[in-house]
């Protein structure tokens, strides 16, 4: 019987961790900059989440960017109600901005801002798994 019960207590346990996935962790796709967009995979790194460009794409399809593999979403902290902040990695200009995260449904809009916030430019990401 109490090999029965600590089964029990690790398979509701597990599925309970499945369920408390955050909206935040998968693949989104961003939007075109410079031409070119990503795939970016995000995931949980310790208490935030980080999202590291997986695939890379242009107008002729995949190809072979050196920025693949590259971490574009920094510690990204949940702040409630789908509001994150951290950190975020622009390639296009490698620089690095405050970060703004939220998200509505399967799309999350990005910001990337400087003056502590005040002046941010934004993407629009798409949720594809």
């Amino acid at each position: 019987m109490k090999k029965f019960i600590l089964a029990m207590i690790a398979v509701f346990g597990f599925s309970g961790a499945a369920a408390a996935q955050d909206a935040l962790e998968g693949i989104w796709q961003t939007q075109v900059d410079d031409g070119a967009y990503a795939l970016v995979t995000i995931a949980p790194c310790g208490e935030a989440f980080c999202g590291v460009i997986s695939r890379t794409f242009n107008a002729e399809g995949e190809y072979e960017s050196p920025n693949k593999g590259r971490q574009i979403v920094i510690d990204m902290v949940a702040m409630g109600d789908g509001h994150y902040e951290g950190q975020v990695w622009r390639p296009s200009n490698d620089k690095i901005y405050i970060g703004k995260m939220d998200i509505e449904g399967n799309q999350v809009r990005l910001r990337g801002c400087i003056a502590g916030g005040l002046l941010c430019s934004s993407q629009t990401w798409v949720k594809i798994q």
